[in-house]
Order: C-alpha cells, then structure tokens, then sequence
C-alpha cells in the first residue's frame, strides 16, 4: 500500500504542488487508471484461470481434511464466472458460523464503509456539484467540482452555507451509523458470548489476574478469597529453565527426525538406482521381515548405503567432533526426556518460583464475570488489570511475571517510542526515496559520486528497483515493529497485542499516510507548525486539503484495483508454496505443515488500512465530493476481495472476541473531526463567518454526542450484563422443548426453521422461536437497532451445535500451566519405504520416543509423498478453550 501511495505521489507531485492553479486533474485520473486498470485486469484474469487448478492455494477451506466439516466452505464451481453466483448466495453470517466473530465484522466494516460513501454521493453529489461547478473561480477539468473553484473573498456568498449545511446532514448520518453499528456490535458480542458454544468454553470461565502481590501467590488464600465458585486455578511459574530443557529436547527429537527421513531417503535413492541397472531385486524378497525388523540398528539400511553416507554432524561447529546424527540424538533423548518430565513435576507440584500472575476458573461464566468485574485487591494497580476469555494459545507468557510498577514504565517507554517513531518516520522514507534521483544525491553528499561511475545498467536498477524494494522492506517492518511495542507494553495475550497494533497503526496511517502528504511535508515539521501556531491548524490543512484531492482519486484507485486484484491473485503466496516447499520441505512434518496452514489475518494492521481510507473519503466529503464516488467503487472490490478470502482461504488464528470492530467505528470519529476542522478553516479562509460560527456549533455538539454516546457503551464492550442471563436460559429452554420456559410473550414454535450459514433451513425439532416482532422493512429496520436488532434476533446468528464444548480431564488440568509445563515428548514422523528400514528404524527409536512412518511414502520415481486426503499422526485435535 505505501509502496503504491509513493509511486502515485511521485507521479502527481510536480503539478499538484507547484502548480495548484493548473492541475491536470483528468489527465491524471487517465494516466493513472490505465496503467493499473491494465495491471488490475491481468492479475484478475490469472486468477480466474489459477483458481481452477490450484485448490489448495484458492479454496483450501474447502476440502483441508484438519478442518473439521463443520469449518469448512462448500466448494464453487470451476468455471471461469459461474461461480459468482454461488458465491453471491453465501451470506457474510457463514463466516461468523464457520470461522469468526472477527472476520465477519471485518466484512460487515467494510459494509458499513461503502454504503457510508455511496450515502455520501447520494447526499453530496446533487447539491454541491452544481454549487461548485458555479463557483466562478474558473478551476477547469475535475477541479471544477470541488470546494476550491467556489470564488474567495464572498464572505457572504450561500453557497458555503450549502456546503455548511450538507456537512451537517452527512456527519450527522456518520455519528447515527457510527451509534447504530455501536449497538448492533454490543447485542451481537452478548448474543455470541451468552451463547452455550461461548459460555461453556474454558476461557469464558477463566479470570487472569496480572500484577497479583506475592502473598496472594498461594492457592488457600486465593480460594479463601473466592470461595466455592472457584473450581481450578494456576499460578504461573518461571518457567525459563524448564524451557530451554524443552527446547533442546525438541531439537534433538526433530534433528532426529530430519536424519531418519534422510536415511530411508539415502537408502531408497540406492535402491531405485540399483533397479534401474537390472540388479538387487533378489534382495527385496527378504527385505521387510521379521528378522530385519529386530536386527540390529541400521542394518536394514546397511543394505544400500555405505556406513559413511549415514547422516552425521558436528557437536560444534567446525571444529566440533563428527557423530551418527542418529545414534547421538537417541542418547540425548533417553538423557532429556526423563529430565523434562521431573522438571515438568515440580513445576504442577507448585514447587517452583511464582511470577505475578494466576488464572482462576470458575464453574460459571456468570461467577467469571462477577470476579472479573469486582475490585480484586485494596491497592491500587494489584491484582489488575483483570482479563476474561484469554485462550491459553494466546497467552504471553513471559509478560505474566510483569509488576505493576514495571508495566507503568513499559507502557509509559513504548507509547514514547512509538509517537517519536510514527512523528519522523518520513526520515527513512525519505533517504529511500532520494537514492530514486543519484544525481541530486551526490550532489548534496559528495562522497556517494564513485556510484555514477558504474555502468548503465547497474545505475538503472539502483534508481528504479531499489528504492521501490527498499520501500516495501521498510513498510513491511512497521507492523512488526508496532506489534513488537504492544508485546513489550506488557499485553497478556495475542489478542490484546492487535488490539494495541490497530491503535499503534492507525494513528501512523492518519499521520503519515493522510496527514503528511496532503501537507506535503514530514511529520516533524506538521507538528512544529501546529506548536507555534495552534491557532493556524484550521487554516494549514484548509489550504492543502483541496490541493490533493486528486491525489487521493488516484489512490483511491490504486486500493480499489490493484489490491483487491493482488489479494485476489496471492501470486507471492503461490510462488512460496511451491517453490520453497519444493526445496525447503525435506521431511513428512514439513510438508504437512505447509499444506496445512492457512494465511492467518493480523487485525490489528488490518483494520487501520480500511479505516483510514474511510476517514480520507469523509474529510474531502464536502471539499471533493467526486472521491466519494472511488471510494465507494474502491472499498466494495476490497469487501469482494476480503470476502473471497475470508470464505475460502484466510484462517483467524487470534480472537478478539470482535473488540476490533468497536475501535475501528470510534477511530471514524477521526474523519468527522478533520472534516469540521477543515471546513471552519476553509469558511476562515474564505472570510465566511455565518457559515464557520454554524460548523464550530456542529463541533461543539458533535463532542458532546460522542462523549454521551462512549459513557453509554464503554460499560457494555468488556463486560456482559446479568438481566440477559434470564432471557438466555429461556431461549435454551425453548431450544431444549421446553414450552414453559420464559419467553416475555413470544410462542415457542418447535417447527421453526432457522437460516444456517449455507444459506440452506434445517429444522432442528426443538429451534429457537420466531423473533419477537414482525418482520421490518429496510428502513424501520435501519432507524430502529434497539428493536430490530436486539439480543434475541442477533442470537439467533450464533450457531447452536458448531462443535461439542467437553474436555478430557488433562486437558483441562493442563490447559493454563505454561506450554513447558503441559509439552509432551513430540511423536516422530518419518515415510515408509519398501525396503523394511524405516519399519527397523521405528522398533529402534520408538524405545525413546514415539515415531510412527503412517501416511507418509515414496512414489516410483522416489518424490517424498504424504496421503493429503487423511490426518497424519502427529495430528492435534483443535481445542475449542
């Protein structure tokens, strides 16, 4: 993304900067969409062509056999454009049913984003085209239709009461969708929680407690305090030494494993050649019996290969003794094993060093949330802040040991850094960007002149292809590096790290990617000038806003076109999967690995990007109506794009409950504001007092209707309310057949059909009533959330028997001790061979650890193979915590 914004910015810079009387605004519109409509169109069109042959790549949600059937995508047909309308006929609830809550907010975002845009159009376009279009400041070509071509120095000229008067309408349509999507988010989040696929879960019952002071680090005293509702608990434990103990066990286990796959490899390459010259096949009788099963270690092998070519390596590096990988790996193991296995013992027995943190499960989710709600401890900052619903797979373990005191400064450091970074990251881009013009370069920095000494060709990609790569390197590591800061913040869990990242990001995509360059200039020097005249912001962005309107046009193309086409196409991903895993991929376990995974989505650098075009759109609402109209073209393909992948490729690996969503409708907020700040100063600028006093009163309510609406909501995004406990266990009455269940009027119906996510009924017999209200019509349905929809309509998206919420006893024993802790020695995966070796190898090495050559093969042309259509045995069950 930041590599296309620098590409169009460096297009447009020279006439949209230098020359604001004269912009060649269409000509820019057509250079740009051309070269990219072009680029947009091919990378559709091998999509339609890959997405028929290469399934795993484009629909692996279909058929991967570690999905259960109940997560799976019903496949499309594989014509090149019949798909569309089976496509069109999966509902955006399929992905709430199927995969997440996340993910169907992302698309329901998206959504909201486009009608948001396409309202605006309706709204704008017939009142501020014809009053811009006449403005008289003779603009010429797309200009025209901007705030810009309205003639200065009419301070009492309507027409800005036109534009004053449309932002009122069109804000004020922004802050209802903004409150409407607020409630619908909170009636949905409570139906999804309260829900028995939620509400039995593990994580829904379980309370962290960080910074927890060491005399409350014992386990009578922590039931003392919660008496009978407290059914499991886990102290954390420094698990540091246990874990380097469990690293080198895996290491040596997995080293192991390499060097068995690398025999039998060595052995059947041998045996192939051999057959190839007409010889041996009088050995493959005996080959595989008994007796070589329990010969001695290698013996099979030693058939076919030298005992030279066996694998070795060197416990040093270099210098180091040469050993049997094989041999070495196995007296390793039987020395490690039982070393894990005692240390792991200990630390379940409590007898290790505590860190400041326990996790409490209670027996009900309503009990959770009364202990999660409740102050924990008299002082301040102990025993807080207080989590509910961490899944054990997201938990940071090494920031549980984090005091109070430390998470101050943590937090205090990396907000710090962050600001500092987000305010000169123009400093890096632009060194990047000035290795593009060597000449100006060396200029300034004499030293560099040796580069326009080497020859043509080596200059040529210096200039073009490294700036651009460079670019991308850098951009790629901004998200890395803000995940980084969240992690160091001292955040718990994976979840809470997006949550912090999509605030980190966002606030560098308005900074830097909106902000700076419509001021054309680096952040540092944006903030000196607000500094030293406050006063002047209005002003400052009034008169560099309407400047880069078309700039933005074009960006809104770029996203439109070529990303949703590339997100589409994936072609870095295809190009990956085949040719790493062709040479990367040297064992069973790798392979599987590969196949198996799925792209997960990072939402917290996810949303900001969608947000932050939204935030553009609304601020030139009514200085540049016209982007209202790519924005809307260009934010529906990348819902089509999203919702494409979302259905049948992206996995959601981390759950935020949905929490993302509620952030990203506030971080909106931001466009509203920008926009009334930018048209007072314009009304400044262009001496239009009425219309300035007007849109500073529009501000002034608009603060006050956000205030009102955060204190009404904020109570209900992290908590979940007792009075819906009641209506929950009268819809779980109704659900079980029983008609006397309380329904607050409602006609239990034992034969109503409810949608699924396939878009298909199901009578389950016993399914939950009809809603308590007749069926709206789209506008009453849009004026009136509350009613329409409300806890009892929005549950019934939730999906009733998605999986079964039961756990074996270990699992729940194990399920919040560090995965050091609860680490089981890992099964060996090796392929089977017709020679008997790997069947010798497993009765030798499955004395020390288990290993099993099941589902993995040879084919004849001696290519490493694995069953793709079966689950292998290494194998984990998804648990649902």
């Amino acid at each position: 993304m930041a590599s296309s914004l620098n590409i169009i910015l460096r297009r447009q810079s020279n006439s949209a900067t230098t020359s604001p009387d004269n912009t060649p605004s269409l000509s820019q519109l057509i250079s740009t969409l051309i070269p990219i409509g072009l680029v947009a169109l091919i990378m559709t069109l091998a999509f339609l062509c890959l997405r028929r042959t290469q399934k795993r790549q484009y629909s692996p949600r279909t058929y991967l056999s570690t999905l259960r059937p109940q997560e799976r995508t019903p496949p499309l047909p594989s014509g090149l454009f019949n798909w569309l309308g089976a496509f069109n006929k999966i509902p955006d609830s399929y992905v709430l049913n199927h995969q997440s809550i996340d993910g169907y907010l992302l698309l329901r975002f998206l959504k909201i984003a486009t009608t948001i845009c396409l309202v605006g159009c309706l709204i704008t376009w017939p009142i501020l085209f014809p009053v811009n279009a006449t403005g008289g400041n003779q603009r010429t070509q797309l200009d025209i239709l901007t705030y810009s071509n309205v003639a200065p120095g009419s301070g009492n000229n309507p027409r800005y009461y036109a534009h004053c008067f449309v932002a009122w309408v069109y804000l004020g349509f922004i802050w209802y969708m903004i409150m409407r999507e607020s409630i619908y988010y909170i009636n949905l989040r409570q139906a999804y929680l309260l829900s028995p696929l939620y509400a039995n879960r593990l994580s829904s019952r379980t309370v962290l407690f960080s910074s927890v002071p060491g005399d409350y680090l014992d386990e009578a005293k922590l039931r003392a305090v919660y008496g009978k509702k407290c059914k499991n608990l886990w102290i954390a434990t420094d698990c540091k030494a246990l874990q380097k103990l469990v690293d080198e066990r895996d290491k040596a286990a997995f080293k192991l494993e390499g060097a068995e796959t690398k025999l039998i490899k060595l052995a059947n390459k041998a045996r192939l050649k051999s057959l190839k010259k007409g010889g041996a096949h009088h050995e493959e009788a005996g080959v595989g019996s008994n007796a070589d099963v329990n010969g001695e270690s290698g013996s099979a092998a030693a058939r076919w290969i030298q005992p030279k070519d066996r694998p070795t390596h060197r416990l040093k590096p270099i210098i180091g003794k040469k050993v049997d990988t094989i041999n070495w790996c196995r007296a390793e193991l039987q020395r490690l094993i039982p070393l894990v296995e005692a240390e792991q013992a200990k630390h379940r027995a409590g007898d290790a060093k505590f860190v400041s943190s326990v996790f409490i499960e209670f027996y009900t989710q309503s009990e959770a949330q009364a202990a999660y709600q409740t102050t924990a401890h008299h002082l301040p900052l102990h025993m807080s802040p207080r989590f509910i619903g961490v899944n054990p797979d997201e938990v940071i373990w090494k920031n549980l040991r984090i005091k109070w005191w430390e998470r101050i400064l943590r937090n205090a450091a990396t907000i710090t850094f962050v600001v500092v970074l987000v305010i000169f990251w123009a400093i890096p881009v632009a060194v990047v960007a000035s290795i593009s013009n060597i000449n100006a370069l060396t200029d300034k920095v004499p030293f560099l002149s040796f580069i326009l000494k080497v020859p043509a060709v080596i200059l040529g990609v210096i200039q073009g292809l490294l700036p651009s790569v460079l670019l991308a390197v850098l951009m790629a590591l901004l998200p890395i590096i803000l995940r980084f800061m969240a992690k160091e913040g001292g955040m718990p869990s994976l979840a809470r790290i997006e949550l912090r990242t999509q605030n980190f990001y966002f606030i560098f995509q308005v900074i830097q990617v909106f902000l700076v360059t419509t001021l054309a200039s680096a952040a540092s020097a944006v903030v000196t000038k607000i500094i030293s005249s406050p006063m002047q912001t209005p002003s400052l962005l009034a008169t560099s806003l309407p400047l880069a309107s078309n700039f933005y046009i074009s960006y809104f193309l770029v996203q439109g076109l070529t990303i949703a086409s590339g997100a589409l196409l994936q072609i870095v991903g295809l190009i990956l999967f085949k040719v790493l895993g062709k040479f990367l991929d040297s064992t069973p376990r790798k392979m599987y690995k590969r196949f198996s995974s799925l792209t997960g989505l990072g939402w917290g650098t996810l949303f900001p990007i969608y947000t932050n075009l939204l935030v553009i759109a609304i601020t030139y609402s009514t200085i540049a109506p016209l982007m209202l109209g790519f924005a809307t073209i260009g934010l529906w393909l990348l819902y089509f794009a999203t919702r494409y992948n979302l259905l049948f490729v992206y996995n959601a690996n981390i759950d935020t409950k949905g929490l993302v969503y509620p952030r990203a409708l506030q971080q909106i907020t931001v466009g509203i504001y920008l926009s009334i700040v930018c048209m007072i100063g314009l009304f400044g600028v262009s001496e239009a007092a009425g219309p300035a006093v007007l849109m500073a009163v529009f501000l002034v309510g608009s603060i006050l209707f956000h205030v009102s609406l955060n204190s009404a909501i904020d109570p209900l995004l992290n908590t979940l309310p007792q009075s819906l406990e009641v209506e929950e266990q009268s819809l779980l009455a109704v659900e079980d057949g029983n008609s006397s269940g309380y329904t607050k009027g409602r006609v239990s119906n034992s034969d109503a059909t409810l949608k699924n996510g396939n878009d298909t009924t199901h009578t389950a017999g016993n399914d939950l009533p009809p809603p308590p209200h007749k069926q709206p019509n789209f506008i009453t349905k849009w004026l009136f959330p509350t009613k329409f929809s409300d806890y009892q309509t929005l549950r019934r998206l939730v999906p009733k028997d998605f999986a079964e919420i039961d756990y074996a006893p270990e699992v729940e024993r194990n399920a919040y001790y560090n995965p050091a802790v609860a680490s089981r020695t890992p099964m060996l995966w090796i392929p089977r061979d017709e020679m008997g070796v790997s069947r010798q190898e497993i009765n030798h090495t499955s004395k020390v650890i288990p290993i099993s050559d099941e589902l993995a093969f040879f084919d004849e042309k001696g290519n490493l193979k694995w069953d793709e259509d079966e689950r292998p045995p290494i194998y984990q069950e998804k648990i649902y915590y």
